[in-house]
């Protein structure tokens, strides 16, 4: 581009012509904040190493500092482009000279923060060739780290626009649509050997430190791996005083952080205060109290009591002390396990404070529930057959290894002591495997293994595995077990809030298992009283039923069947002594009580419009009802 004049209008009829100035052209000036620019420009676009001054007019080459060094009279002598600028201003070149020196003492530059400052062209020309040459060479040095330095930080600028942190790309690595692999990931050539390398390095310093294996599936452990990798090389890893103060001090300050941020969501809200009581290894009776909200669950702190004093007294007192401390008009309702004094300390501390709910662990209860359902005995001789199948299989080394080979390394799920729910999960194992299983104990390993397959306990396993009867009661279990399990699965996950969603899912549980097991009436008398005995004196709580007629996701789909009319009417009524319970102020009940009606029936500019129907299935019931 050359110098122009650029008419205004066409015609001639226009405001007086302006003579175009390259050296105000935005065009003709890197987008930097660099001070250099003010005074410089490109002449010739083509020639972008070429910086034209606007004092003197000289083309300066190799950059802008280099240019910066041309304004302020740096010490690199003998060659045009670094002789000082003989018409720029003596402020500018001061300006130019502290800039240079203020960036280099930054950067930790050696020799250039302490550079003499030349006064005049003039005087350079007076110097000796041998300190022209010794300055020409520090100076070419320090231009080339500044180069460098700036190159870097463009770079680094460029890559976090682009590179995911380390916490969304491990997000990304356990969701369930991962996306596509990382940016980054084709710019380096990795090797199977490379791998391996990391890999022995890493096992060695499990094994040296005696570290516990199950530590590599915590998100902690594969988010500092990522984070340590994008580092790159050379990475120095924290000291034991760092560990000890510094980054302790520092993750207390992001804990702290961490709970503000919770506390707005208990207070926008609401939230539920959580107590686990639990024995260690050392035989220590602890209580966790933990809170929960749309925010997420919060732990707050431990407690060590002896177990023979866990009156409810103590308990109450304890949760009570919690609930102070987050605010009594927060906490909604508080959770525990399904012990007596858990559950006399949950009575009393909703006499002392009327508006709080008391609701326990509904995982306890459907572990109670399928405890129960296991000692039916078309349920339980099942059962104990399926747990003899898996142990016989697992004591016994050929027998296992040979079960792996015919299930492609695929163990079996095997029964917990305590969680029964692990009882039908082994069912349904077998059941997965079944043809493998059967494979095993007809094949030649088994039959060439004459102690084992002649034991009185073999020949049982055998028979079980190769009868009819057996998979029978199998199934039958797994058509009972099923749709509770799904429940667990709804109760005991982090996915989504349960509490809208756990009544619904235990009604449509009931529904299942009556369809499933219709041709033997007996058995669905047995579970169903089991089912509706646990849950509705464990479970039975309003607080539940309200939860489910604000979840407009469910409430719209009861309301579309007339079958349904009379238990929404119940929902409905759970909805009102709730209303009642939590809001003294008449006024403000009523108020909320005309706008359920809207919402039940759809009406209303909060409920009736086009975007709110829409979103009856998207959003969960609190973003809905603020429309």
């Amino acid at each position: 581009m050359t110098d122009q004049t650029v008419n205004s209008a066409a015609g001639g009829n226009g405001p007086e012509p302006e003579q175009y100035d390259p050296s105000k052209d935005p065009k003709r000036k890197a987008k930097s904040g660099d001070p250099g620019w003010k005074y410089g420009y490109w002449h010739d676009m083509n020639r972008r190493d070429r910086i034209r001054c606007t004092f003197c007019g000289t083309d300066v080459h190799a950059g802008i500092a280099r240019f910066k060094r041309h304004l302020a009279g740096a010490s690199t002598k003998g060659k045009k482009n670094s002789i000082k600028c003989k018409k720029v201003p003596e402020a500018v070149s001061k300006k130019m000279l502290d800039f240079m020196k203020a960036y280099a003492k930054k950067h930790n530059m050696p020799g250039e923060s302490d550079k003499e400052d030349t006064a005049t062209g003039d005087e350079e020309e007076d110097a000796t060739a041998t300190q022209t040459s010794s300055r020409t060479t520090a100076k070419r040095k320090a231009e080339t780290v500044q180069t460098e330095l700036h190159t870097q930080k463009a770079s680094r600028t460029i890559a976090g626009m682009i590179r995911k942190t380390p916490e969304e790309v491990i997000e990304l690595r356990h969701s369930k649509n991962p996306s596509q692999a990382a940016l980054n990931a084709g710019c380096f050539k990795r090797t199977t050997e490379d791998k391996d390398r990391v890999d022995d390095h890493w096992a060695a310093f499990f094994y040296a430190n005696a570290i516990p294996f199950n530590v590599t599936r915590s998100r902690a452990f594969e988010i500092a791996l990522e984070s340590t990798g994008q580092y790159g090389p050379g990475y120095i890893p924290p000291t034991i005083h760092a560990l000890r103060l510094p980054l302790l001090v520092e993750a207390k300050k992001k804990t702290h952080a961490l709970r503000e941020q919770h506390e707005l969501a208990w207070q926008e809200y609401g939230c539920t205060l959580m107590s686990d009581g639990w024995t260690d290894g050392r035989t220590r009776h602890l209580v966790n109290f933990l809170v929960n909200s749309p925010a997420g669950t919060f732990f707050i702190d431990s407690v060590d009591i002896p177990a023979l004093v866990a009156s409810k007294e103590l308990l109450a007192d304890l949760m009570e002390k919690r609930i102070n401390d987050i605010g009594r008009g927060y906490v909604v309702q508080i959770c525990t396990d399904n012990g007596a004094n858990y559950k006399a300390a949950g009575r009393l501390l909703t006499e002392r404070i009327p508006t709080l709910w008391w609701t326990p662990c509904a995982a306890h209860c459907l572990n109670l529930m399928l405890e129960a359902i296991c000692k039916i005995k078309q349920f339980s001789e099942c059962i104990t057959n399926g747990k003899r199948v898996s142990t016989f299989i697992y004591r016994h080394g050929k027998v296992l290894d040979e079960m792996r080979v015919k299930t492609d390394n695929r163990d079996l799920v095997r029964a917990g002591a305590t969680r029964f729910a692990t009882n039908f999960l082994n069912l349904q194992s077998l059941h997965k495997h079944r043809q493998a299983l059967k494979e095993l104990f007809v094949g030649d390993v088994w039959h060439s293994n004459k102690k084992l397959s002649t034991s009185p306990v073999g020949q049982k396993v055998q028979e079980d595995v190769l009868s009819i009867s057996f998979w029978n009661s199998v199934e039958t279990c797994m058509k009972v077990s099923l749709p509770l399990l799904r429940v667990l699965r709804i109760v005991d996950g982090d996915e989504k809030p349960a509490m809208p969603e756990v009544m619904a899912a235990m009604d449509y549980a009931k529904e299942r298992i009556k369809a499933a097991i219709d041709d033997k009436p007996t058995l669905v008398k047995k579970v169903t009283e089991i089912v509706e005995d646990k849950w509705e004196s464990q479970m039975g709580v309003k607080l539940y039923g309200a939860a489910l007629f604000l979840n407009p996701n469910r409430i719209y789909g009861l309301k579309a069947k007339p079958e349904k009319a009379r238990y929404c009417q119940r929902l409905r009524h759970m909805f009102n002594e709730v209303l009642l319970h939590m809001e003294p102020d008449d006024d403000k009940a009523s108020v909320i009580s005309r706008l359920a009606d809207d919402y039940e029936r759809g009406e209303g500019e909060c409920f009736s419009s086009k975007l709110a129907i829409n979103d009856r299935t998207k959003k969960s019931p609190r973003k809905l009802l603020q429309l």
